[in-house]
């Protein structure tokens, strides 16, 4: 998976981007804390900037922290993929 620059789709650098295949671009959050509403309209906001940019890409979010049930169902419903990983 690449790793790509936060700079090209006009985000701030320490946002993390990783090209998951051709069509999608995942922003990863790693982190042990919980994912809040407040974390899921930021990620929200990044995601309609990458799209501003390619509007043809999807957008997931690659977490490693626990994701409050209310924002899994506000970034579902704006088409934002949820990708749980484990810590390593």
């Amino acid at each position: 998976m690449n790793v790509l620059s936060p700079k090209d789709f006009g985000l701030p650098p320490r946002t993390v981007l990783e090209q998951i295949d051709d069509n999608t671009i995942a922003i990863v959050m790693n982190r042990k804390s919980r994912i809040i509403m407040a974390d899921g309209r930021k990620i929200l906001e990044k995601a309609q900037a990458i799209k501003a940019v390619k509007p043809s890409l999807n957008v997931a979010l690659k977490a490693t922290a626990p994701i409050c049930s209310k924002t899994i169902k506000f970034l579902e419903a704006e088409g934002i993929q949820l990708i749980q990983t484990s810590v390593k």
